[in-house]
């Protein structure tokens, strides 16, 4: 009889077939049984190769390589899964069962030190994931396990373990100090700093040793170690500098020195240009730790920094131009930087032979166009973008380089700047001499880079320069000679270069230059070459979104729709040329170029808007068939936002226009089932009927689109439920009459958000639409469900945020319908539950944390009847408490200035930095509009509050006055707030 681990190798074989229907429906077996108690060791048990009827299992490496990629999803799925997650068919999340943890944690350990390394990374995988968790607290034992594994006599062993301690330590780096972090910390390093450091010395002492000088794979393993153990050094010194590292820092400090001068030939593969070689690694981890060490300040390290400095400089001039020293020569140089530009290391580099040498060694070599950059120029222009775009993440050479001219510039900025112009001129000299020699001209734009800036963001651009640098003469004289040059096939580097200079520097030019320079720009959108035309579509999208000084201290853009409409045909046309050539990958510059040149051209756009729509909608088309650039799909759909926008602010009549041209494709999206793509269709079908003409309905195509939107299964997908509720919240407003027939379907959506705690804030926004816009004989009936669901939610998870979007929801309904039907409401429930909440949950709520803007004006026009329109409430002394409380609440929302009353919504920036695609759910800012306010009668909360309390007064002389006193004792500010209110409204409480 075949036993479980038969069963599971059977299904993991054929989760590899190259038959898809066999491997889907492996993939489901697989997907069903692991839930089951013992599923989750018994796959362990063939990652071992051990258990099951057949020897020859132990040998079939291919299926325990897929049972160790199983294992570790297992853990990744189940070991600590979110409560809000569901599985497709809307079960709870899978977790690993209680009664699997305790032996996968005692095993995990062994098994990933005799595994092949193949297996290996994915236990080590494994067991980071559940550390990430467990450790310490749930796993004490996993630190001994590792540690003894240090001194393993097996290679294999002992790097398996190194390798997972640092992947569990590394959490130790770039989060929040906190008391629980250094305890944590403390608790890792009296147990792993002593054997680390022997460890360390140990390994050091080995590379020595006579007899392994030619064994290049004993060399290579011990390396790999010292590798890990420089990363977890770095983990452990993150935060701060440990007492036992700085009493031992002699011994770590002369490690690093002996591995930054050690050299091995038999390491090294001459012929190898891309891949570090083990000596490169273990280099890089060492000046990575100095670095950090350096950039701390720490005292004890600074009799070691002349040493290191000099270590650091010989090892950049021994590293080669290929890739494979990019790692080792950009950490260095940033470790020169840190030094170089600062006061107290002033001495280390003072002196002009030192800068001089600096420049002719370093800067220069390393700003130099190399032949790995000529082939990513034109063989992997996407690579070579990242790398060196202005605002990249990404580490290089020559950004590196750059940061330590500015680093020069910071401390001897007059020094730096003459040995700059000296390179700079003889440089353009050779070039002007024989144009042949244009690595020179490329050179010396990237020195004026590195040296002109003095403050810069990618955002924003330079915002302060050298003065001892004239920008606009370098311009004019050296770089617009390049941009003027017709033939594109020119010097493509070289325009590519002098492109980011204008982009860099889009400041310092004025709208007049602007314009001169823009037909330029639009010229090398037609260039072949992918980085030229990139760059040119990236510069113009920059300085559309240039900012000048405005009224008040504001920002205001420099460039307006005027300024854009003379170019907006062949700028349209370049761009477009690109998107259209099926040749060329998606790209997002040019797509955001298109974003960006619409919105600031929003008011001239009815001229171009059929053609730029067709176009959009025939790229939405192609990539369809295979989404691969998140980046490129999010701009896509952000401009055909803008579209919408533009057109149908003018005119509301345009919609059907828009939803003719629109919805096919939307419902070709939607039927093949794009997971990517349809929250964006949802959310452009919401913002296209938000704009439909009052009165006009739903129409037929949205009629019909509505009952598919209740699908359960739509709802399933996260990154669905921000922009279905959305569109819902559109229904409702614009056809809330149509959907009566639909109301308990579309309850059943609210209920199922409501269960969610990552989905409650979108139950609230459809029931707020519910209660805002359906008729009030249609759900009135259904209040006591609703709020029974509200009600066995909160007892469930009183939360700050649930608690605050049920009361906002409290004060919207008291709103709408008065404060009696929420005491009806809700003492349907109960007796007396309506005070109850106030008591216990709403007013609490209001005393700890003020609501802002829309939802301050709701909770004011709800206190309000709470306040004035409640006989109940003044009916006897509990409730005259209540009553103050209340007021307390009142006045203390339209007192504060956090509350923002008279600015209802937050005004948007168009030119928002994070437009861009999300992995979670993928707002597009250009179709978000204003949320409506539920009372537009309300001119003033304030205003309203203090003459309601005025005509309550009037009705109940003598009574009101003393409450208010009782109210507002505790807080003179208040007090003095509601006096100045009364007094501007013209109200006397007496």
């Amino acid at each position: 009889m075949a036993t479980q681990e038969d069963q599971l190798r059977s299904a993991l074989s054929q989760s590899l077939s190259p038959d898809a229907s066999v491997r889907r429906a492996a993939e489901s077996a697989l997907l069903r049984s692991r839930s089951q108690p013992g599923r989750s060791l018994a796959v362990l048990r063939v990652v071992s190769g051990r258990g099951g009827s057949s020897d020859a299992a132990a040998s079939d490496l291919p299926i325990r390589q897929a049972a160790a990629v199983h294992f570790k999803n297992l853990v990744k799925k189940g070991w600590a899964p979110d409560d809000d997650d569901e599985d497709h068919d809307g079960k709870p999340p899978f977790r690993v069962p209680e009664s699997d943890r305790a032996p996968i944690k005692d095993n995990l350990v062994a098994l990933m030190c005799t595994v092949p390394p193949q297996l290996q990374s994915q236990c080590s995988e494994a067991i980071a994931l559940i550390a990430s968790t467990d450790f310490p607290e749930k796993w004490d034992n996993l630190l001994g396990d590792l540690v003894a594994k240090f001194g393993d006599p097996n290679w294999d062993v002992a790097n398996g373990a190194l390798v997972t301690a640092n992947a569990i330590l590394k959490r130790f780096r770039y989060v929040q100090r906190s008391d629980a972090l250094y305890a944590d910390i403390l608790y890792v390093l009296k147990r792993l700093q002593e054997p680390l450091t022997q460890l360390f010395q140990s390994v050091v002492a080995q590379l020595d040793d006579a007899a392994l000088a030619q064994n290049a794979p004993e060399l290579t393993a011990r390396l790999k170690a010292l590798r890990s153990a420089n990363r977890i050094f770095y983990s452990l010194n993150y935060q701060d500098l440990p007492e036992y590292f700085e009493d031992h820092m002699g011994e770590w400090m002369a490690g690093f020195a002996k591995l930054l001068e050690y050299q091995n030939p038999a390491l090294v593969d001459e012929d190898e240009e891309t891949q570090p070689g083990p000596i490169d690694n273990v280099q890089v981890s060492v000046v990575q730790n100095l670095n950090l060490y350096g950039n701390k300040d720490e005292e004890p390290f600074l009799p070691y920094l002349p040493r290191f400095t000099t270590l650091v400089w010989n090892l950049l001039m021994t590293v080669t131009p290929h890739s494979k020293h990019d790692a080792l020569a950009t950490t260095s140089i940033r470790f020169l930087s840190s030094l170089v530009g600062k006061l107290m290391h002033r001495g280390l580099f003072e002196g002009e032979g030192t800068l001089r040498e600096i420049f002719g060694r370093i800067v220069i070599p390393n700003l130099a166009v190399r032949e790995v950059d000529e082939e990513r120029f034109e063989d992997d222009p996407a690579e070579f973008i990242l790398s060196d775009m202005e605002g990249s993440d990404a580490e290089s050479r020559r950004r590196c380089t750059q940061e330590l001219l500015r680093a020069m510039c910071r401390q001897f900025e007059a020094q730096t700047t003459a040995i700059c112009s000296e390179h700079v001129t003889q440089m353009l000299g050779r070039f002007a001499a024989d144009n042949s020699q244009w690595k020179m001209k490329d050179v010396a734009i990237h020195l004026m880079l590195g040296v002109a800036v003095r403050a810069e963001s990618a955002q924003f651009g330079v915002s302060q320069v050298n003065e001892g640098v004239n920008v606009m003469d370098f311009f004019s004289q050296h770089v617009l000679s390049e941009l003027r040059e017709a033939d594109m096939t020119v010097r493509p580097m070289v325009k590519a270069t002098s492109i980011k200079f204008v982009s860099i520097f889009r400041n310092q030019f004025s709208k007049e230059q602007f314009a001169a320079l823009m037909p330029l720009l639009i010229a090398h959108l037609g260039s072949r070459d992918v980085v030229v035309h990139t760059y040119a579509a990236a510069a113009i999208e920059k300085m559309l979104t240039a900012k000048v000084d405005g009224p008040n201290g504001t920002k205001v853009a420099k460039i307006g729709g005027d300024d854009v409409k003379p170019f907006l045909n062949t700028l349209f046309t370049g761009l477009f040329t690109i998107v259209d050539n099926a040749e060329w990958n998606e790209n997002e510059y040019v797509m955001k170029c298109i974003m960006r040149a619409l919105n600031v051209a929003k008011d001239d756009l009815m001229e171009v808007v059929q053609v730029v729509l067709e176009k959009l909608t025939e790229a939405l088309a192609r990539v369809a068939k295979n989404p691969k650039n998140p980046q490129y799909n999010h701009f896509l759909f952000e401009s055909i936002a803008v579209l919408i926008r533009a057109v149908c602010t003018k005119d509301a009549a345009h919609t059907a226009a828009f939803e003719q041209f629109l919805f096919p494709p939307f419902q070709t999206v939607l039927q093949m089932e794009i997971a990517e793509f349809t929250p964006y269709v949802f959310q452009l079908l919401a913002q296209i009927l938000e704009f439909r003409p009052e009165g006009a309905g739903l129409g037929e195509a949205y009629t019909s689109l509505f009952p598919p939107l209740l699908t359960p299964t739509l709802w399933e997908r996260k990154g669905n439920v921000p922009a279905l509720s959305r569109l819902l919240t559109a229904y409702l407003t614009k056809g809330s009459g149509d959907l009566v027939p639909h109301l308990l379907g579309i309850l059943g959506v609210f209920q199922k958000l409501a269960s969610s705690k990552a989905n409650e804030q979108y139950a609230f926004d459809l029931l707020r639409g519910i209660v805002m816009f359906m008729p009030q004989d249609s759900f009135m009936p259904r209040m006591k469900d609703i709020l029974q669901i509200l009600m066995m939610k909160l007892q469930q998870s009183k939360t700050p945020k649930y608690v605050g979007l049920l009361t906002h929801f409290f004060a919207l309904f008291i709103g709408k319908f008065g404060s009696q039907a929420y005491l009806d409401q809700t003492n349907q429930l109960q007796p007396g539950m309506g005070l109850m909440l106030l008591v216990q949950v709403w007013v609490p709520r209001l005393q700890s944390t003020s609501p802002t803007r829309l939802e301050a004006k709701t909770q004011m026009v709800g206190l309000t009847k709470l306040l004035c329109d409640t006989p109940p409430l003044l009916a006897d002394a509990n409730g005259q408490q209540i009553w103050s409380q209340i007021l307390f609440c009142a006045v203390k929302i339209v007192c504060s200035p956090e509350s923002h009353l008279n600015s209802l919504s937050v005004e948007e920036n168009d030119d928002d930095a994070e437009i861009g695609y999300d992995a979670t759910f993928s707002k597009l800012h250009f179709a978000t509009r204003p949320a409506k306010d539920p009372f537009p009668e309300v001119q003033d909360a304030g205003a309203s509050l203090v003459t309601s309390l005025g005509q309550l007064s009037a009705s109940r002389p003598g009574q009101i006055a003393p409450l208010i006193t009782q109210g507002l004792s505790s807080d003179n500010k208040l007090s003095a707030g509601l006096g100045s209110l009364c007094q501007k409204a013209g109200v006397q409480l007496s």
